[in-house]
């Protein structure tokens, strides 16, 4: 599965939950970016400041564009899990929610169906929260050895679920890095710090378009 199965938040995420919830200032003009998600999110074997959320943050740095993004990534979540937290990481005014979740759902052969009632359920809860919360869903895809029909079933849910609750999409979040062996730590699931660069890519590749410049 990707990551350990903690059972309470871990330091990464408690950080970025904190600066989220207000604990450390911000400019009252910086909008946010929540991303709900999974080890990925959380930087599972990297730094913090080396992990895609970091990563994007330098990206909108350099476009001069006045977000802020805060990473609420567990290791070892899934759809489920983010469905039962996600009305507490909502505590705060988002202006973009990047939901990047459903890799765990997969790598343990949760019934696809189940996982997508999860995503859509998510979706909903944020649209209920701010309906002007610009939504992202960031679609995942399985190794051959969950079987032929599992990931298709699974590749396709993504788009799916962004076309009927009209989000955007970032069609792979580890498109060029997944089954890249000089990309990913020894365990072949999480990236290294060069890998968290090309994540931040794939996700400022949908963003660009759609943030207030």
């Amino acid at each position: 599965m990707i990551g350990e199965v903690y059972r309470g938040l871990g330091l990464k995420s408690l950080v970025c939950l904190w600066m989220f919830l207000g604990l450390t200032p911000f400019s009252l003009a910086e909008k946010k970016i929540l991303i709900l998600g999974d080890s990925l999110t959380a930087g599972y074997g990297v730094e913090l400041d080396e992990a895609y959320p970091a990563r994007l943050q330098e990206i909108l740095d350099e476009h001069d564009l006045d977000y802020k993004v805060i990473g609420s990534g567990l290791s070892g979540e899934t759809s489920a899990g983010g469905l039962r937290r996600v009305d507490w990481v909502l505590r705060g005014a988002v202006d973009v929610a990047i939901v990047a979740l459903g890799g765990n759902d997969g790598l343990r052969g949760i019934d696809v169906e189940d996982t997508r009632k999860n995503l859509e359920a998510i979706v909903e809860k944020i649209r209920a929260k701010n309906p002007e919360t610009l939504i992202v869903l960031a679609g995942m895809q399985m190794p051959p050895n969950m079987g032929e029909g599992y990931t298709a079933a699974f590749r396709g849910m993504f788009p799916d679920i962004a076309d009927s609750k009209d989000v955007e999409l970032i069609p792979f979040l580890l498109k060029d890095v997944g089954g890249m062996a000089e990309l990913n730590q020894p365990d072949g699931i999480h990236p290294t710090p060069e890998g968290h660069k090309l994540l931040a890519r794939n996700v400022w590749e949908v963003l660009e378009g759609l943030l207030e410049l």
